[in-house]
C-alpha cells in the first residue's frame, strides 16, 4: 500500500462476518437472509466511501498550491501532492508534526489568532515564510479555513507561493509607508537600511541627518522595562540577529542623550529571508510608541527616576497641572502643585518670568527648552532642564506637555570644572587666565577702575631647584603662596602668573597706599628663610607695583609696567619694591631700542676695539693690552660699554659679539707683527655664556691659527661666576685652553663669588684685582684691606696679579707697596686706536718694549 492508496475500511471486516453468518445452519432461515443483506448493503457503503474517498484524493492533489490539513493544535494532518513538492520532504516526515516544522518564525500560541478568526465565520490571512528539506526559505500567503476531518474540527490550509509579487511589493511599500508604526529594516550586520515616514517621526531624525548617524548606538541609552540600562545582547534586534528567529513585543525604553528625552517603545523584530535563502537577510523591526501608555505606570516612574526626568502637562485654560512622580521628586515642592503658580513657586524670580515667557511662545506653536533654578521647599538649591511643546490635541484651551530634568548636578561638575579651570593646581591659587578675566572686568566697570597690580619675582628661586630638584622647587612655591596668601589677606586677589612669578591685584580707591603696604607685607612674610631638611635657603622676593588707570587702563598693559617694575627692582638689589614710573618705561623703549639695534650690530661693522695699555708699575714699560670693544651705532650714535654689554647679555648676542672680539683682537695682533712691532699679548674679556657653550678651546684654536699666531699672544678674562661650575667640563676646557698657550685670568676678582675652594683647583695664571677695590687706595681702610687680601692670595697661590683703573701715583705708590707689578688705567693711558697704540709702543726704546709680555 503506498501513501496513495487509502486502507481498507471497517465496514469491509464487518460485511465479511455477516456473510459468514449468514451461512451459519444453526440460524434460522429468516435470520440468515437478513444478515446476507445487511452484508450486501455495507458492501455497497464501502464501495461508495471507497470512490469518495479517490474523489478527495484526487481533488486533494489536484491544487496546484501546498494545501495541509491541520488538527486544532496545529499538527500536519495531511498535506497535497504540492505541498510535498513545496517543502520538499516525503509526507510521513511531515505529517503528525506540528505546522511550526515548515513555518519556524510563527510566534508562541500562533493558533490562537486562527482560531478566534475562524470561529467568527472568517477566513484567516497571514503571509509568512516557509522552510524546505534544505533550510531554504521561501514566501508565503496563507488562507486558512474550518474543514470537518474524518469528524474532527480541522483546518485546511492553502498556501501561495509569493516569491514573484512585483506588484503586491509595491502595495506592501505604499502600506509601510501609511501605517503608523515604526518600521525599520536593517542587513544583518546591523546597518539601517529603510525606515518609514511613522519611525522617522519617532526617532527624531533632523534635517540633513542620515538614518545612520540617527540610529547610532552612542546617541541612544537603552533601558529594560525595570529602568536599568539594558545590555547590548539583550537589544531585540541583536537577539533576532544571532538566533535567526523573531522576537516577539519587547518593551525597552529609549533615551536620547542629546535632546535628553525618554521614548518608551513595543518593538517586534522579524528575520527576513531571501527565496532560496537558508539564513535571513535583514530584519525587519516594527514599533509603537507607547510612552503615553506608560505616564502613570510604576515602571515609567522608575526610568524616569533613574535618568533624572519627570513628564509634566499644564492645561492653560483651565489652570490645571500634572507632574509625574519623579517630576514632584525633582520639584520638591511643599504640596502638589494644582495650578501653574504653584509651580513658578519652586523657581527663582528671575527663572519665573523666563518660563512664563516660554509658555506664551509654545501656544504659538513654538516649543522651548529651558535651563532654569529653583528652590526645593526644603531650602536645597536645584537646576532643571524643562522641555516643553503645545500639544496637538483637540481641546478648547492650549494644552501643554513636555519633561524636567534634573541636572544639578551636571551644573555642579560644569562649576568644578570650571573653577579648575580657573585655578593654578599647585598652589591652588587662581591662574594667569582667571586673573586676566578678573582685571579685565574690574578695568572694564568705572567704578572698580581704579585698581593695583603687584608683580612678584621671587629671588634665587633657581638655586633651591637646581639644587634639590623640582619637588622641591614646587614645595618652594607653595609655602611660598601660603605667606603671600597670609600677607594679603582678604585684601586682594592672587595668582599664580607662571614659573615663580605671582601677580596681586587691589582696590586702590580709598587707600592710594595700599599696594606699598601690601608690597611691605608681602616682603616682610619672605624674611624667614625656608628650611629643606637640613638645608636652609634665603628666598626673598622682588616687587613691581602699578596703578590702573595711570599705568595702563588694560590688563596686559597694567601687568607689562608692573613687569617693568619688579625687573628694575630686582636690578636694584633684589628683596625689594618698586613703583612703575615714566622713567622706567622710557628706559624699557631704550632697551629694546638697543636690543633691536644690537643684533645687527655685527652684520652692519658698528662695532670696534680700543686698546688700554697694561704697563709694568715700577718702569711704566707696556707689557700687554686689554681689548675694549666700543659701538658706534648707525641709528643711535654713540653707546657706552655698560649700557649695552647687560642688554647682550641677557638678549644672547653676547657669544656672537664675544666671537667678534676674539677674532678681531687676534687680527689686530697679527697686523702689529707684521708692522714689526712684535707680538703684544691681548687680553679679551669672555662672556659666561661664551664659556658654557660649545667647544669655546677649539673655537680659540681655530682663530689662533687663522692668524698664525701662538697661544701665549692671548690673555682670557673670566668673571668670577666660572669658579663655581666645578663640572668636568669646567676643568677640560680650562686644561685645554691652557694647552694651547692662551693665559687665563679670573677678572674682577673680589666682586663676586669668590670661591676661594674652587680658585685653587682650576689651572689659570692670574688675577685682576677691581677697579671697584683700587680706586679707595691707599685711604679708604676697607678698600686697603681687600687689596692687601686679594694680592695675598694671588702671591699664595703664585698667580700673577693685574690692578685696574689706576689713575693716581699715589694709587701707583700703594699697589708697588703690596708688590702688584702690573696695572691698568687712566694713569698711563685710556683706551687707545690701534694707530696710537702701535705709536705708543714705537715711542718706547727697544729695550723698554716686551715682545712677549
Amino acid at each position: 500500500m503506498n501513501a496513495n492508496t487509502p486502507p481498507p475500511l471497517p465496514s469491509d471486516g464487518l460485511a465479511a462476518a455477516l456473510e459468514a453468518a449468514g451461512r451459519d445452519p444453526v440460524l434460522p432461515a429468516e435470520t440468515r437472509d437478513l444478515l446476507a443483506r445487511a452484508a450486501i448493503e455495507l458492501r455497497a457503503l464501502a464501495i461508495d466511501a471507497d470512490a469518495a474517498r479517490s474523489r478527495y484524493r484526487a481533488l486533494f492533489d489536484a491544487v496546484p498550491d501546498p494545501v495541509s490539513i491541520l488538527s486544532e493544535d496545529g499538527t500536519v494532518l495531511d498535506l497535497n501532492k504540492a505541498g510535498i513538492a513545496a517543502y520538499r520532504r516525503p509526507r510521513e516526515e511531515i505529517v503528525g508534526r506540528n505546522i511550526d516544522f515548515l513555518n519556524p518564525d510563527l510566534p508562541r500560541d500562533h493558533m490562537a489568532p486562527v482560531w478566534e478568526t475562524l470561529n467568527r465565520g472568517e477566513t484567516f490571512v497571514i503571509e509568512v515564510t516557509n522552510m524546505r528539506a534544505d533550510g531554504s526559505r521561501f514566501p508565503v500567503e496563507v488562507h486558512s479555513a474550518n474543514f470537518d476531518f474524518e469528524g474532527r474540527k480541522s483546518i485546511v490550509a492553502v498556501a501561495r507561493d509569493l516569491s514573484q509579487r512585483g506588484e503586491a511589493e509595491t502595495r506592501y511599500r505604499e502600506l509601510m509607508e501609511l501605517i503608523d508604526v515604526g518600521i525599520l529594516i536593517q542587513d544583518m550586520s546591523g546597518s539601517f537600511q529603510y525606515a518609514n515616514s511613522a519611525a522617522l517621526r519617532m526617532i527624531g531624525l533632523r534635517s540633513g541627518e542620515s538614518l545612520e548617524d540617527a540610529m547610532r548606538l552612542e546617541n541612544w541609552i537603552p533601558l529594560r522595562e525595570d529602568g536599568s540600562q539594558m545590555p547590548y545582547d539583550e537589544l531585540p534586534s541583536v537577539r533576532c540577529m544571532r538566533s535567526g528567529r523573531i522576537v516577539e513585543s519587547s518593551l525597552l525604553g529609549m533615551y536620547h542623550r542629546g535632546r535628553r528625552q525618554l521614548t518608551w517603545i513595543s518593538a517586534t523584530v522579524v528575520p527576513q529571508y531571501a527565496p532560496g535563502a537558508s539564513k535571513p537577510h535583514q530584519m525587519l523591526t516594527l514599533f509603537s510608541d507607547v510612552t503615553h501608555l506608560k505616564r502613570n505606570s510604576t515602571l515609567f516612574d522608575r526610568a524616569q527616576a533613574l535618568a533624572h526626568i519627570g513628564g509634566w502637562e499644564i492645561d492653560l485654560g483651565r489652570d490645571r497641572v500634572f507632574l509625574t512622580d519623579e517630576a514632584l521628586r525633582i520639584l520638591g515642592p511643599h504640596e502638589k502643585p494644582e495650578g501653574l503658580v504653584d509651580v513658578l513657586a519652586c523657581l527663582r524670580e528671575g527663572e519665573r518670568a523666563r518660563f512664563r515667557e516660554a509658555l506664551q511662545r509654545a501656544t504659538d506653536g513654538g516649543g522651548f527648552d529651558l535651563e532654569l533654578q529653583g528652590m526645593r521647599a526644603n531650602g536645597e538649591p536645584f537646576w532643571v532642564r524643562v522641555i516643553g511643546e503645545l500639544e496637538t490635541r483637540q481641546t478648547a484651551s492650549p494644552y501643554l506637555t513636555g519633561t524636567v530634568q534634573d541636572i544639578t548636578t551636571d551644573k555642579r561638575d560644569e562649576e568644578s570644572l570650571r573653577v579648575l579651570a580657573r585655578t593654578d593646581p599647585l598652589t591652588g591659587l587662581l591662574n594667569r587666565d582667571a586673573v586676566l578675566d578678573a582685571l579685565e572686568e574690574r578695568l572694564a566697570d568705572p567704578a572698580q577702575a581704579q585698581i593695583a597690580v603687584l608683580y612678584i619675582d621671587l629671588d634665587r628661586f633657581k638655586t633651591v631647584n637646581d639644587a634639590l630638584g623640582h619637588n622641591a622647587g614646587d614645595e618652594l612655591l607653595v609655602r611660598a603662596a601660603r605667606r603671600i596668601a597670609n600677607a594679603v589677606g582678604t585684601e586682594g586677589l592672587i595668582a599664580r602668573f607662571g614659573g615663580d612669578e605671582f601677580l596681586v591685584a587691589c582696590d586702590a580707591t580709598g587707600d592710594p597706599q595700599q599696594p606699598e603696604r601690601l608690597a611691605e607685607r608681602i616682603l616682610g612674610a619672605f624674611a624667614d628663610s625656608f628650611r629643606f631638611g637640613k638645608d636652609e635657603f634665603a628666598i626673598t622676593a622682588s616687587i613691581g607695583v602699578a596703578h590702573a588707570p595711570q599705568d595702563g587702563d588694560r590688563p596686559q598693559a597694567l601687568i607689562q609696567n608692573a613687569d617693568l617694575a619688579m625687573y628694575d627692582s630686582k636690578r636694584r638689589g633684589r628683596n625689594g619694591w618698586q613703583a612703575f614710573t615714566p622713567e622706567l618705561a622710557r628706559r624699557q623703549q631704550d632697551r629694546l631700542q638697543i636690543e633691536s639695534q644690537l643684533r645687527r650690530a655685527v652684520d652692519n661693522d658698528e662695532f670696534h676695539l680700543v686698546y688700554q695699555p697694561q704697563v709694568d708699575l715700577r718702569f711704566g714699560r707696556v707689557v700687554a693690552a686689554e681689548a675694549l670693544i666700543r659701538w658706534q651705532s648707525h641709528q643711535l650714535g654713540e653707546l657706552r660699554p655698560d649700557l649695552f654689554i647687560s642688554h647682550a647679555e641677557t638678549t644672547g648676542d653676547i657669544v656672537r659679539i664675544g666671537q667678534w672680539v676674539l677674532r678681531e683682537a687676534c687680527r689686530q695682533v697679527r697686523a702689529w707683527q707684521d708692522q714689526g712691532l712684535g707680538i703684544v699679548r691681548v687680553a679679551v674679556n669672555v662672556s659666561y655664556r661664551q664659556f658654557v657653550g660649545d667647544e669655546l678651546a677649539e673655537r680659540v684654536r681655530a682663530v689662533l691659527d687663522e692668524f698664525s699666531l701662538p697661544g701665549s699672544a692671548l690673555e682670557l678674562e673670566f668673571t668670577e661666576r666660572v669658579l663655581i661650575e666645578d663640572a668636568p667640563s669646567t676643568l677640560r676646557t680650562f686644561a685645554d685652553l691652557r694647552a694651547l698657550g692662551v693665559v687665563l685670568t679670573i677678572d674682577d676678582f673680589g666682586e663676586g663669588y669668590s670661591a676661594l675652594n674652587y680658585l685653587r683647583r682650576l689651572p689659570i695664571h692670574g688675577l685682576k684685582l677691581s677697579q671697584l677695590f683700587t680706586e679707595g687706595v691707599p685711604n679708604n681702610r676697607s678698600d686697603v684691606a681687600v687689596c692687601q687680601a686679594v694680592s695675598g692670595i694671588a702671591r699664595s697661590l703664585g698667580l700673577g696679579l693685574v690692578a685696574e683703573g689706576v689713575e693716581s701715583e699715589a694709587q701707583r705708590q700703594f699697589l708697588l707697596g703690596l708688590g702688584v707689578p702690573i696695572g691698568q688705567g687712566f694713569l698711563f693711558a685710556p683706551g687707545l686706536s690701534p694707530d696710537d697704540f702701535a705709536r705708543r709702543l714705537r715711542e718706547e726704546t727697544p729695550l723698554d718694549r716686551l715682545s712677549n709680555g
